[in-house]
């Protein structure tokens, strides 16, 4: 028996209100630890997004591989998500290039704002467990140092092959579907964050394209599976992101020394190794970059209360 459509009466001024939601939920996407599935929830309009994208399913791919284009699309609430999209491109094609040439020129206050972002997002992302037990402490454990040694032999430039680049759109907009975790913060942790932003503001399409295949592919396969482990083992999932996020902190450490570099084509020179140090001195910008990363750290936090106050 074919599901019902999932029909969609907005005027056209809501539609601009899904838009600005969109563009809100880009925002927070685009910034490694501030999860756009928070922000989902804290717009209200987490579960009709979660439900939009389920309806791309076989019933739709039966009917458009049948020529009948109408009724797949009736299926489908394409309007919700062709708004929410274009608030989503719009956020990042704006806000990249200011990303990029902070991480270019002040990489020390940029990580160090993403540190305590991510820092606060363990915090809120823990609180989602049902009870602690040892068994939660062994998985968060576990996360974590798998994570931590995963970065650790990660280098600093990934592969930007064709496969690779699939691989992290894949990976990175599963996150949308929890809420706590970003795609931005996956993209960091694949070494791809950086060259995505560039991407963005080189307007290099091909790796766009290829980056946005994976996302899309993720998006309709991938969300399936992620919900089904998240309602069925809630706490070990919860558990395993919560050392995933802990162990990456290494990857996010602001000072770095490079222990190894390379050129590229354009006379650039790229880390290739580096190691986390402490900083060498305490001055202006290490005054600045603890501001940042406790400005970051009551973003996420503002913004899970928001979450809460709207659940």
């Amino acid at each position: 028996m074919m599901n019902s459509p999932i029909h969609s009466d907005r005027p056209f001024i809501a539609y601009l209100g899904l838009t600005m939601k969109g563009f809100c939920m880009g925002a927070a996407d685009v910034v490694p630890g501030v999860s756009g599935g928070t922000m989902a929830f804290i717009l209200g309009i987490y579960q009709e997004l979660i439900k939009s994208i389920k309806s791309f399913d076989l019933i739709f791919l039966r009917l458009l591989f049948s020529l009948k284009v109408k009724d797949a699309l009736d299926h489908v609430s394409w309007q919700f998500l062709m708004a929410i999209g274009l608030g989503i491109l719009i956020a990042i094609f704006t806000l990249a290039g200011i990303l990029a040439w902070l991480l270019q020129n002040q990489p020390v206050l940029i990580w160090s704002f993403f540190f305590g972002l991510i820092v606060a997002s363990l915090f809120t992302v823990s609180k989602h467990l049902n009870k602690w037990a040892p068994s939660i402490f062994a998985w968060i454990g576990l996360g974590a140092l798998c994570t931590y040694l995963l970065v650790g032999m990660v280098p600093a430039k990934t592969p930007d092959t064709a496969w690779f680049l699939f691989m992290s759109g894949a990976i990175a907009i599963c996150a949308m579907i929890l809420p706590g975790i970003s795609g931005a913060f996956i993209l960091v942790l694949l070494g791809k964050y950086h060259y995505v932003l560039e991407a963005v503001n080189n307007r290099d399409i091909f790796s766009l394209l290829l980056v946005a295949t994976g996302a899309g592919v993720g998006l309709v396969t991938f969300v399936r599976l992620l919900n089904w482990i998240f309602n069925r083992y809630h706490d070990i999932t919860i558990g395993l992101l919560t050392g995933l996020m802990f162990g990456s902190l290494r990857k996010v450490w602001p000072w770095k020394k490079t222990l190894q570099s390379m050129g590229d084509t354009h006379g650039n020179v790229i880390a290739t190794a580096q190691a986390n140090i402490l900083p060498s001195q305490w001055d202006t910008e290490l005054m600045i970059a603890l501001c940042l990363a406790v400005i970051g750290f009551l973003m996420v936090f503002s913004l899970n209360f928001l979450a809460e106050k709207q659940k």
